[in-house]
């Protein structure tokens, strides 16, 4: 990596193997420019994209990474610009004979004593942030949930100092849907897993609309909320009679709009307003304790990525992955279509041959759902990607990953599944989630998430009501452009200012501050939230 004065023409080589690298400065580089070593572009380069380091001919192998990201349609003479247009992307990885445990499991000393004030739950679970969250059915009840929360927020949550917030867990699903089609359960244990979260404190309510086909006991049957008191269910609830609710729906707390005892719009908010008051009071009640790192259930995502995004910011969440592991955390990386072309880096890290198939197994289900839409993996790199830089998917998935850090992978998860129904309780985890944004921040939440890392070079707003989400930027101009909206900048480590491993250290201590409630992130600042998106495979009718 060359780093230095920003205004010297400079270039980022991420290997020695590497044939191409890519420009640093803001701004890009213009035609003439020559390098210290004596390259010349023969193009003007825009930054963050490749430059031939020697003449490239037809067909040539374009390495990055040490990766083959593609191979020239033309020839190119050493300072081209090496962009999307020029490239022709590698087929797939087959799935067959992939490498299994081969990479031994690096050294990584324990990392004791370090802490966060969070929320112990009833089933062990720790919450960063102490939320009344209220499950939906159907999109039906969204604008009826929606104006109650407003009143919630209103008249009741300043009673409750305690509370972190109400938040509604809009969706779009519920009706309208296969619901008895095999791949439902994806969506359906997604909403499940959500309302089970730990930063909603084991507390359960619902409100339906009463005709939808995910009526409440199908999405909470009985048995998933064995932690959930006996005392609080509705059928102890005195109220339920008030409400006119139709009876015991499984032990759960349901606001059903249908029941005939709501006439008129504003019986159902005041139904929905006093059944949240009991829960207010018990979340209220709740104070934070020190609790180990290792009660950490940590996200990490990218979007809005650029080829900046594998050379900072990636690579230190990978080191401070590697932090939280040594600490005893939970770490989950996601998105199937950005670590596809590597899956053999990660096959290679699999703790066990049942965790490296069980990878597999997720990549083959992906291809086979692209297949149906006639569509493949490079679909999924956007104008702003190739903007940035990255000319086609193989070569965003070599940044991508990079967010894993360096421990073996000790678990898979398919869309929608929580990590304690599969006895998962720290370590490195892989997560299969699409690659979208909002889709797999929603998936991870399901999983268990009790706080989120987002990585961006071209900048997002992203956010999530539900968890803490930690914004960091791949580029300084960037942090720079949107200080008010990027927690940390990664960019200082192409600046030359800072190392991945300070930005990882920095990024792991910021963690402890906002999972302890000491800090708050740009996003919970602004109250900037994304709405829940989920994955449905299966028909809509």
């Amino acid at each position: 990596m060359v780093v230095g004065n920003r205004s010297a023409p400079l270039r980022i080589r991420m290997h020695e193997h590497d044939n191409v690298a890519i420009v640093a400065n803001d701004g890009g580089l213009p035609a003439g420019t020559v390098f210290p070593d004596g390259l010349a572009l023969v193009d003007t380069v825009p930054q963050g994209h490749k430059v031939a380091l020697v003449d490239l001919p037809a067909s040539a192998p374009v390495r990055r990474y040490n990766v083959v990201i593609g191979r020239t349609t033309r020839n190119l003479p050493a300072g081209s610009w090496v962009h999307e247009r020029v490239l022709e992307m590698p087929e797939a990885r087959s799935l067959d004979g992939l490498p299994v445990c081969t990479v031994a499991a690096p050294v990584m000393a324990p990392l004791p004593g370090y802490t966060f004030e969070g929320y112990r739950n009833a089933d062990g679970s720790v919450g960063t942030r102490n939320i009344l969250a209220i499950t939906q059915t159907v999109q039906c009840v969204a604008g009826v949930v929606e104006f109650a929360v407003r009143r919630i927020k209103a008249d009741l949550l300043p009673r409750y100092p305690n509370v972190d917030d109400v938040v509604a867990l809009e969706h779009g699903y519920g009706c309208g849907v296969a619901i008895d089609a095999p791949d439902a359960v994806v969506p359906i244990r997604t909403l499940r897993n959500i309302t089970l979260n730990p930063n909603f404190g084991n507390e359960v309510m619902v409100v339906s609309l009463g005709c939808e086909k995910l009526q409440p006991e199908r999405l909470l049957p009985p048995g998933s909320l064995a932690v959930v008191d006996a005392r609080r269910t509705i059928a102890a609830d005195s109220r339920v009679a008030e409400a006119g609710n139709a009876g015991d729906r499984a032990g759960l707390d349901v606001v059903c709009l249908q029941d005939a005892g709501h006439v008129g719009f504003m019986s159902m908010i005041d139904t929905i307003v006093e059944r949240a008051r009991s829960h207010l009071e018990r979340l209220d009640a709740r104070r934070r304790e020190t609790v180990p790192a290792s009660a950490l259930v940590v996200g990490v995502q990218c979007g809005g990525s650029d080829t900046f995004s594998g050379v900072t910011a990636n690579p230190a969440v990978g080191f401070c992955a590697d932090l939280l592991v040594r600490a005893g955390a939970t770490v989950m990386f996601s998105e199937v279509t950005e670590v596809r072309d590597g899956i053999d880096q990660l096959t290679a890290r699999a703790a066990s041959p049942e965790i490296a198939e069980a990878m597999i197994r997720e990549m083959a289900w992906y291809d086979t759902y692209l297949d149906r839409g006639r569509v493949d993996r490079s679909a999924n790199t956007t104008p702003g990607n190739k903007q940035g830089g990255l000319s086609n998917i193989v070569e965003k998935a070599m940044g991508s990953i990079v967010k894993s850090g360096s421990a073996p992978i000790g678990g898979v998860l398919s869309p929608g599944e929580r990590l304690r129904d599969r006895g998962i309780e720290r370590g490195l985890v892989y997560a299969a989630t699409p690659a979208s944004d909002f889709i797999c921040g929603t998936l991870q939440l399901a999983a268990g998430m009790n706080l989120h890392v987002f990585t961006t070079g071209r900048g997002t707003p992203y956010g999530l009501a539900e968890v803490p989400v930690i914004k960091v930027a791949t580029r300084t101009e960037l942090a720079r452009r949107w200080h008010d909206l990027m927690d940390v900048n990664a960019g200082r480590i192409a600046d030359g200012e800072a190392t991945v491993e300070e930005v990882g250290w920095e990024m792991f201590r910021l963690m402890l501050e906002v999972a302890s409630g000491r800090r708050k992130t740009w996003a919970e600042h602004w109250k900037l939230h994304n709405a829940l998106v989920l994955f449905n495979p299966a028909p809509v009718t």
